[in-house]
């Protein structure tokens, strides 16, 4: 038997996809669908419970249970960790807090006077074009070249 028509108008009626659309097996209902070849015939056979829909399918407990258990942090240990650093944390975050270290930094220096304003712009270029890893790399770089002054005083 072939109740394609039907299953579609059904689907249609009911705003669900063909595949969930369950149709009684039965002999005895076999003439009553084949007849069914109006939208209004069908909806009559959906009222009598001839077609029904399937419920959808819900995720496994299981799931639910892991899902609750990573939002507390869990199982996110480094035996699931797969892949570079990098594709846990952005790249760009992590440049964006080192590059602002460096720079307060900078900012500090300038304004207490431990560096003049040329030397500021130099070491703010070079931070920016990506010389220095870290805060500590830019710090060794202006000890060894010298370019701190003394504080003033007053």
């Amino acid at each position: 038997m072939d109740y394609r028509l039907q299953r579609r108008l059904a689907a249609e009626i009911l705003g669900v996809g063909e595949s969930r659309i369950w149709i009684n097996p039965d002999p005895e209902y076999a003439e009553d669908i084949e007849q069914a070849l109006t939208r209004k015939d069908v909806e009559a056979l959906i009222k009598r419970g001839i077609i029904r829909v399937i419920p959808k399918k819900g995720n496994a407990h299981r799931w639910l249970e892991r899902r609750r258990q990573r939002a507390k942090g869990r199982r996110r240990g480094p035996g699931k960790r797969k892949g570079p650093a990098t594709a846990r944390s952005d790249p760009k975050e992590e440049w964006m807090h080192r590059i602002r270290r460096m720079r307060r930094y900078l900012r500090w220096l300038r304004d207490h006077g431990l560096i003049d304003r040329r030397t500021y712009r130099r070491l703010y270029r070079l931070s920016k074009g990506g010389m220095f890893k870290s805060l500590t790399a830019l710090r060794r770089y202006i000890e060894e070249q010298g370019l701190l002054k003394e504080a003033k005083s007053g």
